[in-house]
C-alpha cells in the first residue's frame, strides 16, 4: 500500500487550468480499484491519495499521467506502508 502526498509545486497557480484533468485522473484510479481514498492536505498544502494493489513502478507511471504532476502543479512523494495491523473494516488493504 502507498500513501501519495501531492504537495503544491512551483506552478500551483495553474491548478485551475488542470483541475478537470486531475479529477478525471483521480476517477480512473478509483475505477481501476487502485485508489481507496483521496483528499486535501491541511493548510492548503496539496492533497493525498491512498493506493493499493499496484507496484511502485506502476504507481509512478500512473502519477506521471496526472496533469497536476505533469505540469508541476504538485510534486508527488510516495510513502510505502507495510501494514502489520489493520482494523477488520480495512482488511481488504492487506491483500
Amino acid at each position: 500500500m502507498h500513501l501519495v502526498l501531492l504537495r503544491f509545486g512551483p506552478h500551483r497557480d495553474r491548478a485551475a487550468q488542470h483541475l478537470a484533468g486531475h479529477k478525471a485522473w483521480l476517477q480512473r484510479g478509483f475505477d481501476d480499484g487502485v485508489f481507496v481514498l483521496a483528499g486535501s492536505l491541511g493548510d492548503a498544502q496539496g492533497g493525498a491519495v491512498l493506493a493499493h494493489r499496484e507496484s511502485i513502478g506502476d504507481l509512478r507511471e500512473r502519477l506521471a499521467q496526472d496533469p497536476f504532476v505533469a505540469e508541476a502543479v504538485v510534486q508527488a512523494e510516495i510513502v510505502a506502508i507495510e501494514a502489520s495491523r489493520v482494523d477488520e473494516r480495512l482488511s481488504f488493504l492487506q491483500h
